[in-house]
């Protein structure tokens, strides 16, 4: 009995012990299957996600709190240690077996696209600084509305793909490109109870919120990538973003005015665009355009971008689901409209390679990509092309540790040429050492190397430079808002030519002349507004400007209101709501009936005999110019004549004609020290070989970097043909396939001549084309800017006086048949870099615009 007794007591005292400690428990088990116990814990996890949300603030104080903690740690050094194993320290293996097609400017690379988008099933994947969901990818607009990008997403989303974008997030006083407007514009496609509700997800990225995000705020730098990957089996990947101003074709029109009929223009609204004149403004109302056709040239683009099919799919499709699941737990963790993206390959331990978090109490599903396993990607083997993904990317970017592997190809590629170093790119900022602060790359010593070791073995060796004239920036050079412009001028020269670190003097300092081996050029178009007599009288018998016309057809081709009130989330942009779809039904009306009266004004007799563009004269098998025709006075067409930089936007590298490098990275520091703007590119080396020439010698070059150099320099000399608008019957305008190689033009001896990229014959015409170009521009037009600008006080002579629109004939006196025979002299695009360009003033003063905290953004 006594034991029994004991025993009871001890567990009457163990009970007591536990209900102490649990004073709740016995409730919690009542309340166990209740909705009251389903709303306590919902309570209970909604305040540990408000606790952590509060907790993120600590981290102002804690930068490397995305790697402090052990499991952090060891991730870390997983990914230094994969990379330790590969090629340019990148994370990324060398891969064989692709399948890797060139696209040279916009038309051939959005048409490739836009079939590719229309053949997807499962999946696709859009990274892009910019993404204007109006963009056209095929011309003209009118007679091809449904292959506009939201259209065709739409399609595919109705189709039950889905498709995930991922936008940079811009600080809305420096940039105009309204990512708000995009993430609204895609996401009400598809509204509730439509087909497709649910199947677009838009993330924006950094994030700008002070109290979510205090100390991951990130101002200076950008998401810069463009690439998509469609159903995990084909990819892009470029300097092309699916965004207004990009379409162009080979002899880069820069005139879009049509007396016949405006239904026949190629670039409505805001995509006609001169950034050189005027930014971007109010890009959520995409069919609004300041610029009047009329008076204006649009800024031509120059750009080129890959598509692959192969094992190196995966790598672009990895690096996607890292970033997509890095913005998850940067921004969207305790947000359900956004799940986790896990991959097969990457799945148990190796989750955390691509950033998948398991938080107690996860907000968003875990789904995994591809839906359907890679095996059936038909990835291995696709072609000849060995390549390797290399990224700029960082912890504000990424949640890794800084890669800057582009930087490592770009300097490990240059520094072992033999024989030529070709780049195309839009900025030239890099320093040769560790006494250019505040530019901090050194690509530029790689080119030092190259050309000093070669001029001492006195072996022939070339590095072609080709880049803006100007930044892409509004403003008069000679105005004090155009500093920050100047600033990266100045830059830029200061990395090529200027100063004892530069890249010329340094070669000059080992006894080698840099001028027999650096050679650096611009590209410039011209054409002709076709703004005719009739067009005059047109606007002058209805009382409506050309330019209310060019928007009355931004309205019909581009308001047609496929969106919705608001996006699926219930927000939205101003653009959008009640009071805008009234106010836009009013605009509509007004437009119409401009439009109305001005084709009202046409006369039944007006026919036009003089083109909407002469830009194709500057191409081979076109003609004289001189030879054109023109409606109206001789006299009159001295005011429409036009030219504009050819603005390159590529980021490409070729090297003796058997390496590419190709992608989004700028040559500057803000794209290649890999903490600053976010980058991917790809570097790729053909495995078949062709039987070619270098230098006078028998020459093994890879076809993929041979056909692409030949085919870009013949564009540049103008010796290939203009395109037509229709791409539906030419190969390079394909997505990539075994059906559908690149058509690299060797209908022609062109294609042979330019074969030796050494050849002395190429080179007479490559710089005797620029030298006459030059000339020419400067003749007529006083293309700014140029070598005689060496002072700002030179200015004064040499630019018309404040006020005269930019890029029209200097001397408006000169014979009309005087100015036709010099253009006639134009061939292709090429002009001379003005080396000299005020070469004996301060570029850019040190001030608000330009001091120690803003340099960096500059660079």
């Amino acid at each position: 009995m006594a034991s029994s007794h004991g025993h009871n007591g001890e567990n009457e005292h163990s009970d007591f012990s536990d209900k102490l400690k649990h004073p709740f428990h016995e409730l919690k088990e009542k309340l166990k299957d209740t909705h009251l116990h389903e709303e306590l814990h919902d309570a209970k996890v909604s305040l540990i996600h408000k606790k952590h949300k509060l907790g993120k603030f600590a981290n102002l104080f804690n930068p490397e709190h995305r790697h402090d903690e052990e499991h952090e740690k060891a991730c870390d050094e997983k990914r230094n240690k994969i990379a330790e194993q590969h090629r340019f320290h990148s994370y990324f293996p060398e891969r064989d077996g692709n399948l890797i097609k060139w696209y040279v400017d916009g038309r051939d690379y959005f048409w490739a696209v836009s079939e590719a988008l229309e053949q997807a099933k499962e999946t696709i994947y859009i990274a892009d600084w910019w993404l204007s969901p109006e963009l056209f990818l095929r011309r003209p607009p009118y007679y091809n509305q449904e292959w506009r990008l939201d259209r065709i997403l739409k399609r595919r989303a109705e189709a039950g793909v889905k498709i995930f974008v991922i936008v940079y997030r811009e600080v809305e006083a420096a940039v105009t490109c309204n990512s708000e407007h995009t993430k609204h514009a895609l996401q009400s496609l598809c509204p509730k109870g439509s087909p497709g509700y649910g199947n677009i997800t838009v993330m924006r990225h950094p994030d700008h919120n002070v109290l979510e995000n205090a100390a991951d705020m990130t101002f200076y730098w950008a998401h810069h990538e463009k690439f998509i990957v469609i159903d995990y089996a084909m990819a892009f990947i470029g300097g092309l973003d699916l965004c207004f101003g990009r379409w162009d074709d080979h002899q880069h029109i820069l005139s879009d005015v049509h007396p016949e009929g405006v239904a026949n223009e190629i670039w409505p609204g805001q995509d006609f665009n001169n950034n050189r004149v005027m930014d971007f403004k109010n890009v959520q109302d995409w069919k609004q355009n300041e610029l009047s056709k009329a008076d204006y040239g649009r800024m031509p683009w120059h750009d080129v971008a890959m598509g692959l099919i192969g094992p190196c799919v995966y790598d672009i499709a990895e690096h996607f689901v890292l970033r997509w699941n890095f913005i998850k737990r940067d921004k969207y963790k305790r947000d359900d409209r956004f799940d986790w993206l896990m991959l097969r390959g990457r799945e148990g331990e190796d989750e955390d390679l691509i950033g998948v978090q398991r938080p107690k109490h996860p907000v968003g599903e875990y789904v995994l990509h591809p839906l359907t396993p890679i095996e059936t990607k038909n990835l291995d083997n696709r072609g000849t092309l060995r390549a390797q993904i290399v990224r700029s990317s960082a912890d504000w970017s990424s949640g890794i540790l800084t890669d800057h592997t582009i930087q490592n190809a770009y300097s490990d590629v240059i520094r072992n040429a033999q024989h030529y170093v070709y780049i195309e790119n839009q900025f030239f900022i890099t320093a040769t050492g560790d006494q250019q602060s505040p530019i901090h790359n050194t690509i530029g010593r790689a080119i030092v190397d190259a050309c000093v070791r070669a001029g001492k073995e006195g072996r022939k060796f070339r590095v072609i430079i080709i880049i803006p004239a100007i930044p892409g920036f509004a403003g008069d050079l000679r105005d004090d808002a155009a500093t920050g412009t100047r600033a990266i001028m100045d830059y830029q020269y200061k990395s090529i030519c200027r100063g004892e670190h530069s890249i010329f003097e340094q070669i000059r300092a080992q006894g080698v002349d840099p001028v027999d081996h650096i050679f650096i050029f611009n590209l410039r178009s011209y054409d002709r507004l076709n703004k005719t007599p009739a067009i005059k009288r047109q606007e002058e018998e209805s009382g409506v400007k050309y330019q209310e016309v060019q928007r009355a057809e931004a309205e019909e081709v581009m308001g047609e209101g496929i969106h919705g009130s608001a996006d699926v989330e219930g927000e939205r942009d101003e653009h959008m709501g009640k009071k805008e779809d009234q106010k836009e039904n009013e605009e509509n009306t007004k437009s119409k009936d401009a439009m109305r009266r001005f084709e009202e004004a046409r006369k039944d007799s007006q026919k036009t005999k003089s083109a909407s563009s002469v830009a194709h004269h500057a191409m081979a098998n076109t003609g004289k110019l001189s030879d054109e025709p023109w409606d109206g006075e001789p006299k009159e067409e001295v005011d429409n004549w036009i030219q504009e930089e050819l603005y390159i936007h590529a980021k490409l590298l070729i090297v003796d004609d058997r390496i590419v490098i190709c992608g989004s990275s700028n040559l500057n520091d803000r794209s290649q020290l890999g903490n600053h703007d976010s980058e991917l590119s790809i570097v790729m080396e053909d495995t078949d070989k062709v039987q070619s020439v270098m230098d006078g010698q028998p020459f093994e070059a890879g076809r993929h970097a041979a056909t692409l150099r030949r085919y870009l320099w013949r564009e540049h000399l103008g010796l290939l043909p203009p395109q037509p608008h229709d791409a539906s019957d030419d190969p390079n305008a394909q997505p990539p396939g075994e059906n559908s190689p690149n058509d690299i033009w060797d209908k022609d001896d062109s294609y042979k001549f330019v074969e030796d990229p050494m050849s002395d014959k190429v080179w007479d015409m490559w710089t005797s084309n620029a030298t006459t170009n030059t000339e020419v521009f400067r003749h007529l037009f006083h293309a700014d800017p140029d070598d005689n600008v060496k002072t700002f006080d030179d200015y004064n002579t040499f630019l018309p006086p404040k006020g005269v629109k930019a890029g029209h004939i200097f001397d408006r006196f000169l014979p009309p048949e005087d100015i036709r025979k010099k253009l006639d002299q134009v061939k292709g695009h090429l002009v001379w870099m003005p080396l000299d360009y005020l070469k004996d003033s301060d570029m850019a003063e040190t001030g608000l615009q330009v001091n120690s905290w803003t340099e960096s953004v500059y660079t």
